[in-house]
């Protein structure tokens, strides 16, 4: 175990010097060119051979086969930025006008590091290992991509494992790790919902068919779905971010839409959620003689974390970093994460890597322009990934 960690910190400027290039050349979504082209550079450097590219557009797969015989464990690493304006002031900041604010080019540098640690260490590798170098996960779009597009096959994978670097958790300290069992992060679904009525003048309102009044009242009906249909030991949040209708002050309009966006924790509570949303939505303009068209989209599912497997990690992190150095995540967060797709299909876990360290200004959090990460905890990130495929089937 501390062999891997030692062999990891010897990488400690190779790591870095990948998180660097990768700062500096953030892309966005789906399409990330200059990234895919680098981790490709960088991997054939290393002798890595088999090397898939342009997977679901720009992602990479690269598969390690060990010496001995044994299952699939994926690593999947997320490497798009953001449409933020860097203020860090670092020697290497982007001048592109993008940024890599939530530090996806750490976790590709981490996962670097793993594929070159593994190299090293093949003849004690049992199984395959798979690195997954994921595009668009900001706007949860890659992992869906990837795997419709066949990243999960040849060899088909058994499980998976990834992480989030940074304080998203701010009980994870600078060289912490986090883990959790079952939920971590939340469902991402998005609606829309459109109210149509009869325009016409404001002074006559008996002769039209207000969208305006139907969509006020939705608003305030649907918030009723979580405050008193959910248990309230059952996560969830219902938020309603845009409304848009009329064009002047005394218009009745035609039409008035509203946008928004659910989080749960559970499959059960996101089906019922959903149901509810277009029977209120239904029942409300039908209510005022109008109609409704609801449009849901569903975005990744909660990011559940195996329990079985995510016990086998937290003792192996715990060998191999210290006992002190792991802790349970007490608490999910709502936001999302899109490996959660992974995570549905297959067995695995994904953990917190705590690299924030206030003792060097680094205090300011993700997707903040001034956002960074202290780069001396790099190699744990990467003795983490390695060291437990070298161990996982033990």
């Amino acid at each position: 175990m501390k062999d891997i960690l030692e062999e990891a910190g010897s990488m400690s400027e190779e790591i870095t010097a990948w998180r660097r290039h990768l700062h500096e050349i953030p892309e966005l979504g789906l399409e990330t060119p200059k990234t895919a082209a680098f981790i490709v550079q960088e991997l054939k450097k290393m002798g890595v051979g088999n090397i898939r590219e342009k997977i679901g557009g720009w992602g990479v797969a690269a598969v390690i086969e060990g010496a001995l015989p044994g299952k699939v464990l994926a690593i999947r690493a997320d490497c798009d930025a953001l449409p933020i304006k860097e203020e860090t002031g670092l020697p290497f900041a982007s001048k592109s006008g993008l940024m890599h604010a939530c530090g996806h080019d750490a976790h590709t540098a981490m996962a670097l590091g793993a594929a070159k640690l593994l190299l090293a260490n093949r003849d004690k590798l049992a199984g395959t290992v798979k690195f997954i170098f994921q595009p668009a996960e900001e706007n949860v779009q890659g992992a869906k991509a990837m795997i419709d597009d066949g990243v999960m096959e040849n060899p088909a994978v058994d499980a998976v494992i990834g992480l989030h670097t940074g304080c998203l958790w701010k009980e994870i300290g600078p060289g912490e790790i986090g883990v959790r069992f079952g939920s971590l992060m939340a469902a991402v679904d998005r609606f829309i919902i459109t109210f149509k009525g009869k325009g016409g003048h404001g002074a006559t309102p008996h002769l039209t068919v207000d969208p305006v009044t139907m969509t006020s009242t939705a608003v305030l009906e649907l918030q009723t779905i979580l405050s008193r249909e959910l248990s309230p030991l059952d996560p969830a949040v219902l938020t309603i971010g845009r409304i848009e209708g009329g064009r002047a002050f005394n218009i009745i309009a035609e039409s008035c839409t509203i946008e928004g966006t659910v989080r749960t924790l559970s499959p059960e509570t996101r089906a019922f959620v959903e149901e509810r949303i277009r029977a209120i939505a239904s029942r409300v303009a039908e209510g005022m003689r109008g109609e409704a068209e609801v449009k849901y989209e569903s975005g990744p599912p909660a990011l559940i974390n195996d329990r079985d497997f995510t016990k086998k990690f937290q003792e192996f992190a715990a060998e191999l970093a210290g006992a002190d150095k792991v802790k349970e995540i007490s608490e999910p967060t709502m936001g999302g994460e899109d490996v959660a797709f992974f995570l549905e299909k297959v067995p695995g876990t994904f953990f917190v890597h705590g690299s924030c360290n206030p003792e060097k200004g680094q205090v300011y959090p993700h997707h903040n322009p001034k956002f960074d990460i202290d780069e001396d905890t790099l190699p744990l990130g990467s003795a983490l990934f390695a060291g437990f495929a070298l161990n996982w089937q033990k």
